[in-house]
């Protein structure tokens, strides 16, 4: 596999920051909820149904991030080739979470920029400590997504079926993905380090909520 210069890593870095925030990136799957109608919401049921998919899609912008941030500093390219792989299912993800808010009458968190940003750094540290601990991190935090997407499930509206679809794929990609990065030999992270994991996605989530 060729190895990218320096140079093309960031013009590629900032290339996917810009489709990240500025644009809907296409999706390479069929869209979860292309068939299924619009489901009879309450306006109060439409708003937190909105609320939830913001969250997960500020969720989403963060990984495109995070796996960016890992593959600028992966210690083989190997590793950044997976990292790549797995970033581009989850730009399938930011699509359906977009489409989703859209369908809804809402809009994206005004702060994914700051999540982009925070969580680029947060890969690319993880990425220098090299590929081991960069896929523990990794397995972690789909780990976490995927628990946080299964408290989605239980929360969102039993009338919208078309979230609950978006989100059921979600979960089943995010389980994969932490499967494929134990199978390469993901180390278990320290315990303090998946408490403040924890803590920082509580602080996105809870914010993003409502901003």
């Amino acid at each position: 596999m060729r190895t990218l210069s320096p140079i093309d890593q960031f013009l590629g870095a900032a290339d996917n920051f810009l489709r990240s925030i500025a644009t809907t990136p296409p999706s390479s799957r069929p869209y979860p909820a292309k068939n299924i109608p619009e489901g009879n919401l309450s306006d109060t049921e439409r708003k937190l149904a909105a609320a939830l998919m913001r969250v997960n899609h500020s969720g989403e912008v963060a990984a495109q991030a995070l796996y960016q941030g890992q593959a600028f500093t992966a210690k083989s390219p190997e590793m950044s080739k997976l990292l790549h792989e797995a970033a581009v299912e989850e730009a399938d993800h930011l699509n359906w979470t977009a489409k989703r808010i859209e369908a809804l009458g809402s809009r994206t968190s005004v702060l994914a920029p700051f999540w982009y940003v925070g969580a680029f750094t947060i890969g690319a540290i993880a990425g220098r400590m090299g590929d081991r601990v960069s896929l523990g991190f990794l397995a972690e935090t789909e780990r976490q997504v995927e628990q946080h997407l299964m408290e989605h499930m239980s929360r969102l509206p039993l009338a919208d079926e078309a979230s609950r679809a978006v989100v059921e794929q979600m979960k089943e990609d995010e389980a994969k993905h932490m499967n494929t990065a134990l199978d390469h030999g993901g180390a278990d992270l320290p315990g303090p380090v998946q408490m403040a994991m924890r803590a920082s996605s509580k602080v996105m989530t809870t914010v993003a909520h409502y901003i």
